[in-house]
């Protein structure tokens, strides 16, 4: 079914909405929470929780690419759900992803942070836009969807100790593009 039915189906509240955005989108979405979570139950949840989600905010929400809005809101839902896990312990998975982008990305307490987020997103953004496709798509596998090098060697019919060169190349790239756009 087209996004855009599925979006119609949301504006009329017809509960089939549901049943077609989770047929389209659902194991692409499940998969990013799995990434984040491993833990079958608490995905089943956020699923749940993400599902509600998109239905209160669709109405007023009209979302130009379903896919994404989807896969946004349940990896949000997945790191609510992380950090409410984590909060005493840490998920290796997940947390070995984001140390390897700890260095570009050192956080700074004061208040301004909000700020300099929104500065920082669109500086990588921006970065990101820069990169080859591959380089891209390798990025957003690892930092956003969280994948296993292994998953994206597969993914892209390479092999894994390329990922990871291409991977610590492009964290180098950042944090020199970051460092010359003042950000670090």
């Amino acid at each position: 079914m087209e996004d855009s039915l599925i979006i119609e189906l949301f504006n009329e509240r017809s509960e089939q909405a549901i049943v077609e955005l989770t047929d389209k989108y659902g194991r692409f979405a499940e998969r990013s929470a799995a990434n984040i979570l491993n833990d079958h139950s608490d995905v089943e949840e956020c699923m749940n929780d993400a599902n509600l989600a998109v239905w209160n905010s669709i109405p007023p929400e009209k979302p130009g690419n379903l896919k994404a809005y989807y896969t946004a809101v349940m990896r949000n839902t997945a790191l609510s759900r992380y950090r409410s896990n984590t909060a005493k312990k840490r998920n290796s998975i997940y947390d070995s992803a984001l140390d390897e982008l700890e260095e570009c990305l050192a956080a700074k307490d004061d208040p301004s942070a909000d700020v300099e987020a929104r500065e920082l997103s669109a500086a990588i953004n921006g970065f990101l836009k820069k990169l080859s496709r591959e380089d891209r798509q390798m990025f957003v596998c690892r930092y956003w969807l969280a994948d296993s090098i292994d998953e994206i060697a597969a993914k892209l019919h390479c092999k894994s100790s390329r990922v990871s060169v291409r991977l610590f190349r492009t964290r180098e790239k950042l944090r020199t593009y970051l460092i010359k756009e003042g950000l670090i």
